[in-house]
Formats: C-alpha cells, structure tokens, sequence
C-alpha cells in the first residue's frame, strides 16, 4: 500500500466572475471553456486543497466546485474591495473548518498612503483583500491550517480619468512613481498583517503546529516584502543555517521556493519575463513532510501586459498553480 499524501496548493484563478458583469468573460461559452480548464489542472495534479485568490463571486467558486464533481467545497473571505470584488478563498475536497479571518492592520502600525491625496478611506488601515485561515483534516486525521492570502498588486492602476473609467497608463513618470510607490507601501502593511495572524496561529509552537501560508505575494521570495513573512532570519531553505535548528524555528516560515525544479521556478509571466510571485510558506512541522514542490497550468503560461481587461475570455488563468505533495 501507498504511503498516504495530502496535496496543497495555491492558485490565482484571475478574475473568476460569472459572465455578463465588468470583469468576467463576455459570454457563457467563455465562461465554461474557463471553469473546464481551471478544473482539468486542478485534477491534473491531484490536489485535495487549494488556497484561492480572485474570487470575484462565491457563485462562480460553487460552480467551479460543481465542475470538479462530488466531494469538494469552498469558502471564501468576506473582505474585500468594492471596487474590485475579489476576495481569498479556500477550495478542498478535504474536511474544512473557517478558523479566522484577518484584514486590520496591527497596533502600531500606522495607516498608509493609497493615492496623491493621502490617506482618506479605511483601507488605509486595513488589507484591501482579506486573509482567511482554516483547518483542514487530512485523510489520516491529522490537522494543519492553511491561510490564504492576496497581497496588493504590482499591476498598477491610476485614477480614473474624465470618462470614469480605470487607467492602466499614467500621465508621466511622476505619477507612476508616487503609485508605485503607494502600492509598495500597503503590500508591505499587508505583509506585516500576515505575520502577525501567523504568530497568533503558532503561538511559539511552530514545531508542533502546521501552518501553511499560501498566496499570491506579487513579489519574489527575495522581495523585501515578502521576507516580512519568514519570520527569524539566517535558516532559509538554500542558505548554509537551514539544517542547522535553532530558537527561531518555534516561530519561522519557510519559502519552498528553493524546491521547485529549476524550470518551475515562476508562476507568471510578465513581458516576457517569468516571476515567482506565488508562494507556499511551511512551519517547521509541515518542512520534512514537503517532499515534492511543482509548478502546474493548462498549457503555456501567458505572458500579460499592464491591462487586465484584455484577458476577460481566457481560458484558465495567467498564472501557474503551485503545489506541494506532504508525505
């Protein structure tokens, strides 16, 4: 008999709307060409489950759900931008338990500037995209939790302009610049709220806990931002320290990045250049048990632009899903 594995993983599933709205696929044949892709890879790497980001509707989840057939269920986030509905979602064919959810920037960290006139409205203090936390029970019955997180984007939208619509180019230098700079500044907000519901989930005890961390970064794993989640630094997987325990393995993370095969190591591609932007961080609990890291999509991975909009009746998504087989 096979040694018994739980599959893990976490994919930007890119605007998944129902049709007919501002954001999803102009028609229903595009829509199920969509929801037939997004459920061939899902099966393709055998994943039992899956931390989701840009759910735009829980209607377009469920009906993902229905297309992966019998035994499998979603939740997702409450939080989100109006603006913008998308949300953090949890999707697993596995026993599954909301256990929080986190959007509050911490004490003492202080509102961040969103846009030239400073900062005005509550997601100044707040992540614009929930985070969610749940359990999961694995097959043995053993439990882990699993966050799913969305971290501000590099894509960069400016202010609308006379006709009300969203603009994806800016009036000179200066204005891409200061939102750049905007978006940097809550991405990194919203990195230091992860790893803060991170401490609360490991309380100390990250030997004991299994914790995974799963998302879309929009950074590297190199990235200032995303090093906030690692916790203690001098033990990353790669680095002479990261066989060798320490005080702050009770309360690191660990980037499996290093573990992807050398060709998988990007999860989207932008003008032409592959990023790894999507990131599945483990406690020391879960770091011998992640034995196999991979990168998966239903074909060749696109490479994207700046406007989002011109990609509303892809197939799949613009980015790879990346998962980890525990042993």
């Amino acid at each position: 008999m096979g040694i018994a594995m739980t599959v893990i993983g976490s994919w930007n599933l890119e605007n998944l709307f129902r049709p007919g709205g501002a954001f999803g696929p102009k028609d229903e044949a595009a829509y199920r060409a969509k929801l037939r892709g997004l459920a061939a890879t899902v099966r393709s790497v055998g994943a039992d489950v899956l931390a989701v980001q840009e759910v735009g509707d829980p209607a377009a989840l469920a009906d993902l759900v229905a297309e992966l057939g019998d035994g499998w269920s979603a939740v997702t986030s409450t939080v989100f931008e109006a603006r913008h509905p998308i949300r953090v979602g949890v999707l697993s064919r596995l026993p599954v338990r909301i256990v929080k959810e986190a959007a509050a920037f911490p004490a003492g960290l202080a509102p961040v500037q969103v846009g030239d006139a400073g900062p005005t409205v509550t997601s100044t203090t707040a992540m614009g995209r929930g985070a969610l936390a749940a359990e999961i029970t694995e097959a043995s019955g053993g439990k882990l939790t699993l966050v799913s997180v969305h971290l501000k984007s590099k894509l960069l939208s400016f202010p609308p302009g006379p006709d009300g619509r969203p603009r994806f180019s800016p009036r000179d230098e200066g204005e891409r610049a200061r939102i750049a700079a905007y978006a940097l500044g809550r991405r990194a907000a919203e990195a230091v709220t992860i790893r803060a519901l991170a401490d609360q989930l490991l309380e100390g005890k990250g030997k004991e806990r299994p914790l995974i961390v799963a998302g879309d970064f929009n950074d590297g794993p190199e990235s200032a931002t995303t090093q906030i989640f690692y916790g203690p630094p001098g033990s990353e997987l790669g680095t002479p320290g990261a066989a060798q325990p320490d005080k702050g393995d009770v309360s690191r993370l660990w980037n499996l990045s290093p573990r992807l095969p050398e060709g998988e190591r990007f999860s989207r591609v932008y003008q032409g250049r592959g990023e790894l932007i999507d990131h599945l961080l483990v406690s020391h609990a879960l770091l011998a048990r992640a034995t196999e890291v991979h990168t998966a999509h239903p074909g060749v991975l696109p490479s994207i632009a700046d406007d989002p909009t011109v990609r509303r009746d892809a197939p799949a998504s613009d980015h790879a899903l990346i998962y980890v087989r525990l042993a």
